[in-house]
């Protein structure tokens, strides 16, 4: 039996089908298009239908008389009115297209079940403490509303509350440390552990805002920073705290991050700083940093008491006068460092008293960098010799008028054996490292406006510069070049900052001593 042929629009394949079928989609679509307002039309006439039917039966029977004769009586009298059929036409038409448009649910508004369970539970929390029991209407009781209190909130991708403006009734004393205190902490601990927290206190409006710091950049090398003269950066902070950026480079990107600027100088009012934090926490790093950057203006003597040989790279380069380990070479480098003081203020007095400008020789700075002063005061007591610190008093003193600037840089735990001129004379402090609310109050005069947590990277920390805020810190990295745990990168950094070497590391040994001597016998001879 002979085979019949396909018919051609088989044979041919998919190809006409796939065609036909989006053809009479594009129909199918354009009509609804066109057919959009009749659709919407009809379905809203549906919708007033089933409106209609289930008010109708939802009227009692000894009800339906009457409503019957209402509706005849409204369809005569619009019958009877000039165009009243067609305005009831056109009436009916609007309430059908408004009836029928295609509604769509509203986004979802408000916290989740989790998140309302974190609010009342921070609620009943406070309750305690902004509660009072002769308050005729307390904004506080347990089992309230905590909407009326929490205005405003915002939560994490971890629904974790990340904002929250919170209202306290009047009569707290939010001027007292202590209350503050007590609230902060509560908040921290029912909020979240291992965050910062921001905390704002708006006394007049009776309002505590609430924020969770972001962390701070820990990826930002050493590198020259656009500073003047006597402006020293010693770390970054957050943007709204500061009113000023930095223009950075990280590899081949750009940015500006806020910075902490310390100035110096003969208009400064803090012209001292001290450094202070747990072994580990960068306090080495900072002051690398500071010498660093004080090494493009002025010069620098480096005393390091721990002796762990940290700022081997300083030595001998341009501008660094003396890099000293040992307690000799220490006392001899601070009592140069106090005649040149000295000897600076005489030049200084003679040229105002001549009616000339300042000698040249008395306006490049020098600072003087001392890293772990009671490491050097126990070595020099066991060998009778006087404390490294009671040279620093002259610097300390008058070191504003003579273009001198101490930096000293102490461990937390020996924050005691610290004399008391470097106490006086330090009006800009820095905190790095974990500390304790009270421990950043005692150095910084003052407790910081966020909660300290315990895991901080290094370089992490406070500063506050005289009467100014407590600033969060973040020191730049300026690791040790020499240390083999130094990335390459890092490492690279640090050097393309380090000025030309001048003097070989081992006559730049001897230079202190000689330096020393011969200041002695000009200031005697002056």
């Amino acid at each position: 039996m002979a085979r019949r042929p396909l018919p051609r629009i088989l044979s041919n394949g998919t190809t006409q089908i796939a065609k036909s079928r989006e053809l009479a989609r594009t129909a199918a679509d354009s009509a609804t298009d066109v057919l959009h307002p009749l659709i919407t039309v009809t379905r809203g006439l549906r919708r007033l239908a089933a409106a209609g039917r289930r008010r109708w039966a939802a009227t009692p029977k000894d009800r339906r008389g009457p409503l019957l004769f209402l509706a005849a009586s409204v369809i005569l009298i619009v019958a009877l009115v000039p165009y009243g059929p067609l305005l009831a036409v056109i009436g009916l038409m609007a309430a059908a297209a408004w009836a029928g448009r295609e509604r769509t649910p509203p986004p979802a508004t408000g916290p989740d079940e989790a998140q309302t369970g974190r609010l009342q539970s921070l609620y009943e929390a406070l309750v305690p403490y902004f509660s009072a029991a002769e308050d005729p209407a307390p904004l506080y009781a347990h089992d309230g509303d905590w909407e009326k209190v929490f205005s405003s909130y915002d939560f994490d991708d971890d629904g974790r509350i990340s904002r929250l403006l919170i209202h306290y009734p009047a009569y707290f004393t939010d001027g007292e440390a202590d209350s503050r205190a007590r609230i902060e902490q509560l908040l921290h601990a029912k909020s979240g552990r291992g965050r910062e927290y921001h905390f704002d206190w708006d006394e007049e409006g009776n309002e505590l805002t609430v924020t969770v710091l972001p962390p701070l950049p820990t990826d930002i090398a050493a590198q020259r920073f656009v500073t003047a003269p006597g402006e020293t950066v010693l770390g970054f902070t957050d943007p709204a705290d500061v009113q000023r950026t930095l223009p950075l480079t990280h590899g081949e990107e750009r940015r500006d991050v806020p910075p902490v600027v310390w100035r110096t100088g003969a208009r400064s009012t803090e012209p001292h700083l001290l450094i202070t934090g747990e072994p580990g926490t960068g306090t080495t790093t900072l002051l690398r940093s500071i010498a660093l950057q004080t090494l493009r203006y002025g010069d620098v003597v480096v005393v390091d008491g721990g002796g762990t040989g940290e700022y081997a790279c300083l030595t001998g380069r341009e501008g660094v006068l003396a890099v000293e380990c040992s307690t000799g070479g220490a006392l001899a480098s601070l009592e140069w460092a106090a005649h040149e003081t000295e000897r600076r203020l005489i030049a200084a007095n003679r040229a105002r008293q001549a009616g000339h400008p300042a000698p040249d020789d008395i306006r490049n700075p020098l600072w003087i960098l001392l890293d772990r002063p009671s490491a050097l005061g126990h070595l020099a007591a066991a060998d009778g010799r006087e404390d490294p610190q009671s040279l620093l008093q002259i610097p300390l003193r008058h070191g504003r008028a003579a273009g001198v600037t101490v930096v000293v840089a102490e461990h937390l735990e020996n924050l005691d054996f610290i004399g008391d001129a470097v106490r006086q004379h330090t009006r800009a402090r820095v905190v790095l490292g974990p500390a304790s609310a009270a421990q950043l109050e005692e150095v910084l005069g003052a407790p910081p406006h966020t909660t300290p947590t315990r895991n901080v990277p290094p370089g992490r920390g406070y500063a506050r510069l005289g009467t100014g805020p407590v600033l969060r810190l973040q020191v730049p990295a300026t690791p040790d070049p020499y240390d083999n745990a130094t990335s390459e990168a890092q490492r690279r950094a640090v050097l393309d900052l380090l000025p030309e070497r001048t003097t070989p590391a081992d006559a730049a040994e001897q230079a202190p001593s000689e330096a020393a001597g011969v200041a002695g016998v000009a200031v005697a001879e002056g």
